[in-house]
């Protein structure tokens, strides 16, 4: 089935809502609340359950039902709140991003958020508590019906920065919300100087697309600019020397179509991105939804306007 298109439709640079519903929506970011464990279960944070405690359930049960998904398990739901378990599976320390979806006790959507837990060490596990909040109406006294939607990992050494201390590579690089327009998606790589050094760019960011273990996916061709994909999304500027000075920014855009015809739609949860072939990598996760174009349009850096203040150091 081929998807409606628009190559004229000039988009905002705003993360796609079908690819992001935890930045289109509520996000809560959780790096404190909450305790460890690498040898079993943690504890509840607080000292007492959320609601009440989720049977344990088969496996295969719970991923059904939404419970459980890629090492992360509700384990009770309140009608406020919701208390989970995340695993790290992985073999090196990672911030585990998980989103899930708020239904009404009647089984209507309410709405989407996230939660994420930074710094997590391989096979520890941290039970953590999320706040539900308003999202609307539910039957009084009646708890919410909470499930996992995605679960997304990258290396903490790797994880994006937007706020907070500046990285050691003194680039701060971060994926902004996108946008969406009839099966034409652009999601805008956002760098900024935080350092005390300037820094030159020259060309196009460095692309690395890979899957949800993140191993590489092969297959999909890599064009610059954006004009093979669609006019009007803003990646079509040439290629320029940029020196970035300390608190100064730049961006790029990627640009690519979700249409679908025959063959095995090709799914890109992470990026991993290099500012230039000497930068330290940060990995994003734009969810590019290729279908089977095979293809994606990366712009070159371009300099922003207006300045941030500087540290006095980079952190680390």
């Amino acid at each position: 089935m081929r998807q409606s298109e628009n190559s004229h439709a000039p988009l905002t640079g705003r993360r796609p809502v079908a690819l992001s519903a935890a930045v289109a929506l509520s996000a809560v970011l959780l790096a404190g609340c909450g305790s460890r464990s690498a040898d079993g279960p943690a504890a509840s944070p607080g000292g007492a359950p959320c609601g009440a405690p989720i049977a344990t359930a088969a496996a295969g049960s719970a991923e059904s039902d939404g419970l459980a998904q890629d090492g992360v398990r509700i384990v009770s739901v309140g009608r406020t709140c919701v208390e989970y378990e995340v695993t790290n599976q992985g073999d090196e320390r990672s911030d585990v991003t998980v989103e899930f979806t708020r239904r009404s006790a009647t089984g209507a959507a309410l709405d989407r958020l996230a939660a994420t837990v930074t710094g997590l060490a391989p096979g520890a596990t941290e039970r953590k508590r999320t706040e539900l909040g308003g999202g609307g109406p539910h039957r009084p006294g009646a708890a919410p019906r909470v499930s996992i939607a995605r679960v997304r990992s990258v290396p903490s050494a790797e994880a994006p920065q937007p706020g907070g201390p500046c990285p050691a590579s003194g680039l701060r690089l971060h994926a902004d919300q996108g946008d969406a327009a009839m099966g034409l998606r652009v999601v805008g790589l956002v760098l900024r100087n935080c350092g005390t050094s300037p820094v030159t760019l020259d060309g196009y960011p460095q692309l690395e697309l890979l899957d949800l273990r993140h191993r590489p996916v092969e297959g999909v061709t890599i064009l610059p600019g954006g004009s093979g994909i669609a006019t009007g999304t803003g990646a079509d500027a040439p290629p320029q020397r940029i020196e970035l000075r300390p608190g100064e920014g730049a961006h790029a855009t990627l640009v690519w179509r979700n249409t679908t015809e025959a063959g095995e739609p090709v799914n890109v949860p992470y990026v991993r991105v290099r500012a230039t072939a000497q930068a330290a990598p940060v990995m994003v996760t734009p969810e590019l939804d290729l279908g089977t174009t095979g293809r994606l349009g990366v712009g070159a850096w371009a300099r922003d306007d207006g300045t941030e203040p500087v540290p006095s150091r980079p952190a680390g």
